[in-house]
């Protein structure tokens, strides 16, 4: 009899693990190996990954490897996908090429990403039915359409529920789409495909300063009552009212993936390692018990966002874009998680084998004579390489002066492989064997990789606009436009901010546009109103450094 009840526990937290994917995004400036991160999700017990391209480097790592694969079309990519022809190249080189026994296990395609989001002003309205059809038909006419599916990852604000009844039960597709996300429902529906939603809990709480904080987590604390069923989380709710808007269209029992869920860990106060455990302790059990929610009380599909830690993406929706993972930039785990959902306080298996630049560190010269240009250096760093940690709010935000700036220059110096030159910033910097991290902000040594190489940025990336706090007053100290190549110049005692001109194509993506059931709009750190800020430079007896008033 014992033998028997541990063997259904060890079947149960097999299932457990096998039933989640996770989202493996690569924009980094230092990438894992792609057999690396196989490797990872083999030891942790993880069977399904959504990329979000069809890169076949990291296809050829999943050959054999039995992990399911959903591999993407990205949205720059849509236009052409609605000439077949081109789409049926596309199936042929990305999908047909894997396909055979000891190859790769793909069973989706993710047609575009978050493709109508309000943000887009309609850019791709018109394009991405025919791109899904287009992908769709041509695996049917490849022989894979009975094993491989096409869908729309869509972001949350495709669905909403009227302002004066604010219930999922009145969840209804948003009005401007309404007839078009019928006509994607109808056809996923004739090929039992699946709908795949993107819920982030998170956005509600960091994007509305009036949402009830336990709502975000499914611990309790903050009910909401809707015809007679109660809700404790909005994720129930979120899930729920896309239900409703589904069932008001006559297709009620079409099959829902949640596509994206998850909690990061920095670049906004609240993005921290406290949250991201209540929010996974909350969550995993409730994915293994298959109790699903109040409107599907079965088991749900759900990918976890993300894998690991992407340091090079933008940062338009917030900072804490770049701190999703479960695990951190080199592959090692950030805090426990229990896959099991038992919360056993058990830590991931984290990648192995990762090699390291040397230990050393670049750190602001305290010795530097003349601090007039520091603020340029300091720009400078940050523009090139990822301080968002020192957002308001964020791990390193409690740092001094002299800390804010030898954590952009020691970030950047890591970026740049550790380049000698890369740690000098006009006699700024020097070279430090001593670990100059201090308290929950860590500075990091970058990986090295064959693929390591500086960040390339696109026409949307921004860098980040760092928080400085005077009295827990943020103030914002910098931020760069790389399409415009302008930015906020410092000139000796003055910082004075430029407008930025909107862009003249969409912007990134970003997960926002949903009200009190569902998250809530993210306040932009873009666009900026010009400005000014002035910046003082002390003196002490051991160093200068600069400030912001």
């Amino acid at each position: 009899m014992r033998n028997f009840l541990l063997g259904l526990i060890l079947v149960r937290v097999l299932v457990s693990v096998e039933g989640l994917g996770v989202n493996w995004g690569t924009q980094a400036t230092h990438k894992l190996p792609p057999k690396t991160v196989v490797q990872m999700l083999k030891d942790n017990k993880i069977t399904k990954v959504k990329l979000f391209d069809s890169d076949h480097g990291t296809l050829g790592a999943f050959a054999g490897s039995n992990i399911e694969v959903m591999v993407a079309i990205p949205n720059d990519q849509l236009a052409a996908m609605n000439d077949y022809s081109r789409a049926k190249s596309w199936v042929k080189k990305n999908i047909t090429r894997f396909h055979f026994d000891g190859g790769v296990s793909i069973k989706y395609v993710a047609v575009g990403n978050e493709p109508f989001l309000s943000s887009y002003n309609g850019s791709f309205l018109n394009i991405t039915l025919p791109a899904l059809k287009n992908i769709q038909n041509a695996l049917n006419a490849a022989g894979l359409g009975s094993t491989v599916k096409a869908t729309i990852p869509q972001n949350a604000d495709v669905y909403q529920s009227p302002s004066d009844n604010n219930v999922p039960s009145a969840g209804r597709f948003r009005s401007d789409i309404s007839d078009l996300m019928t006509q994607i429902v109808q056809f996923l529906a004739q090929n039992n495909a699946p709908f795949t939603v993107n819920i982030y809990p998170f956005l509600s709480l960091c994007g509305n300063d009036n949402f009830p904080i336990d709502y975000a987590f499914f611990d309790g604390g903050h009910d909401v009552v809707d015809n007679g069923i109660t809700y404790t989380n909005v994720f129930d709710a979120n899930f729920d009212t896309l239900v409703s808007a589904l069932n008001a269209i006559g297709y009620g029992n079409l099959a829902i993936f949640v596509g994206e869920v998850g909690w990061p860990t920095d670049g906004d106060i609240s993005a921290n390692m406290n949250y991201a455990i209540r929010f996974y302790n909350g969550l995993l059990p409730r994915l293994v018990s298959n109790k699903g929610t109040p409107l599907r009380p079965t088991y749900i599909e759900v990918y976890l966002f993300a894998l690991i830690d992407e340091d090079a993406k933008s940062v338009q929706p917030g900072n804490f874009e770049r701190h999703w993972g479960i695990f951190r930039y080199d592959g090692q785990p950030k805090f426990p998680m229990d896959l099991s959902g038992n919360n056993n306080g058990l830590y991931l298996v984290g990648a192995k084998d990762v090699a390291y630049h040397a230990k050393q560190w670049c750190m602001l010269n305290t010795k530097a004579n003349d601090y007039t240009k520091l603020g340029d250096n300091i720009n400078y760093a940050c523009t090139f390489a990822d301080c968002t940690p020192l957002g308001y709010g964020s791990s390193c935000n409690g740092l001094d002066d002299i800390g804010n700036a030898s954590y952009a220059f020691n970030v950047y110096f890591q970026t740049q492989n550790q380049n000698i030159e890369a740690c000098d910033f006009q006699g700024f910097a020097v070279l430090t064997t001593d670990n100059i991290s201090q308290g929950n902000c860590n500075f990091t040594i970058q990986i090295a990789t064959t693929g390591s190489s500086p960040p390339r940025y696109n026409d949307h990336s921004y860098s980040a606009p760092i928080y400085i706090t005077k009295k827990t007053r943020p103030t914002i100290l910098y931020y760069f436009d790389i399409q415009n190549l302008s930015w906020y110049h410092s000139e000796v005692l003055e910082i004075q901010r430029q407008e930025l001109p909107p862009p003249t194509s969409p912007a990134p993506t970003s997960r926002r546009g949903q009200s009190q059931l569902l998250p809530s709009p993210r306040r932009s750190t873009w666009p900026v109103t010009a400005s000014s800020i002035t910046s003082q430079i002390y003196h002490t007896k051991s160093s200068h450094y600069a400030s912001v008033d």
